[in-house]
């Protein structure tokens, strides 16, 4: 059983939005999950709440609208559309991309982004936009690089830390994990984070044991 402060395995579906005037009242706190198209969002998302929250598919591009998740009455989980290969019309594409882009820009909740990259295919434009944004609104960014089991340990290790080291370039707060919700991979290291944000880092309870030994 995931042991995080949160219970992420109580996550309830509240809607499916074309845009943020169709979103639950811009309160509390959001963390938005962002990737490109079958980058796996869905995928982590299930996996962490221990449910089948989202849909999943082979095909890129079943995400087009803003899916929203209840936490608790000021706690939200965000899916928002994948961004980039999908299959879709022009017009199609254009509609999803307005609609991230003005959740981006305009919900005053979001508190945090995971966005989720391939580990085979890490940083794309897109990506590196998205990221680039982030920092320059001082938003953190927990980076998944997810599909990691399709790695051997070494070479999935340099992918990680050849990430870590790009991203540390851009001075902004993002955190860099391996991730794989087939495998368990990195699923603590994903509710920990969001723990931080929705609840604010962890601080220990001193003891009289410890105030002892101190």
């Amino acid at each position: 059983m995931l042991k995080s402060r949160m219970p992420y395995n109580r996550a309830t579906f509240i809607t499916s939005a074309p845009d943020i005037s169709r979103l639950p009242a811009d309160s509390g706190i959001e963390v938005a999950f962002a990737g490109r198209s079958n980058a796996g969002k869905s995928s982590a998302l299930n996996a962490l709440t221990d449910q089948k929250l989202a849909r999943t598919s082979k095909t890129p591009g079943r995400t087009q609208l803003i899916n929203t998740f209840a936490l608790d009455e000021e706690r939200r989980l965000i899916d928002l559309p994948g961004y980039g290969f999908a299959k879709v019309p022009i017009e199609m594409k254009k509609k999803w991309q307005k609609s991230l882009g003005e959740y981006l820009q305009k919900r005053q909740s979001l508190k945090g982004i995971v966005v989720l990259m391939d580990i085979r295919h890490p940083m794309k434009d897109l990506d590196m936009d998205l990221i680039n944004w982030a920092v320059g609104s001082n938003i953190p960014v927990l980076a998944l690089l997810t599909k990691a089991d399709k790695l051997k340990q070494g070479k999935r290790k340099a992918e990680v830390l050849q990430v870590r080291k790009a991203l540390s370039e851009l001075d902004g707060d993002i955190t860099v994990h391996a991730f794989s919700s087939l495998k368990g991979l990195g699923l603590k290291e994903l509710a920990w984070q969001l723990d931080d944000w929705f609840l604010g880092p962890y601080v220990k309870e001193e003891t009289d044991e410890d105030a002892q030994t101190s």
